[in-house]
């Protein structure tokens, strides 16, 4: 038998004096079901399951407008909150943080270049690589020239652009409503992909 399949073998009887076969008669054996263990992988076959995320953060609540991103994200290796029990959704996220939080969902892509431009970015930093492999893509060219402000809280304009410039600058054709989102700035063409794809919706009062 397998996990799925029943299995059979032949259940033979010979006579005790002569030795000969007298009868034979096929039985089946059942299949033997999934061992399924801890991390949804079956200890006897190929298979896998899903494994549901068990929310280990205190304050993410089902109903949240972040409660299945975040838990999404966890199962990904995204991120791991600020502890072991906090998320910490509320808070501002700063450009070390985004620009890693990407850098892992693409699959931790190692950087090409071992050159540093940033004095405030430093072997070392959990962001390192992130940075590095940021700015060899176009994704960030820093604050100036030496500079990236890793501790610095991430603008939602900065967010958007990262994401835009990671998906490789996808031209859209939305159309841009927003009150404080001027064509002339930067993360214009980020904002109407961002809006064409769902991405976003603003902020409230159109902003």
């Amino acid at each position: 038998p397998t996990c799925t399949e029943d299995g059979s073998y032949d259940e033979v009887s010979y006579c005790a004096e002569c030795g000969e076969e007298v009868a034979r008669k096929t039985v089946t054996v059942p299949a033997l079901g999934h061992d399924w263990q801890a991390d949804g992988s079956c200890s006897r076959c190929d298979e896998k399951q899903d494994v549901p995320v068990v929310n280990p953060f205190v304050d993410v609540n089902e109903g949240d407008f972040f409660y299945a991103p975040v838990l999404w994200a966890v199962e990904k290796g995204i991120t791991a909150g600020v502890t072991e029990t906090h998320f910490g959704p509320v808070d501002a996220c700063t450009r070390g943080q985004v620009v890693t939080f990407l850098w892992r969902a693409m699959g931790k892509p190692a950087p090409e270049t071992t050159s540093n431009p940033f004095v405030d970015v430093a072997e070392g930093d959990y962001y390192y690589d992130a940075v590095l492999w940021a700015y060899e893509n176009g994704i960030t060219a820093g604050t100036s020239a030496d500079h990236f402000e890793p501790n610095s809280a991430c603008s939602r304009a900065q967010v958007v652009t990262f994401l835009w410039r990671t998906m490789g600058k996808p031209t859209s054709t939305a159309e841009v409503t927003f009150t404080d989102v001027d064509a002339n700035q930067y993360y214009f063409g980020a904002v109407a992909w961002a809006v064409e794809n769902g991405i976003t919706v603003g902020t409230a009062d159109g902003l």
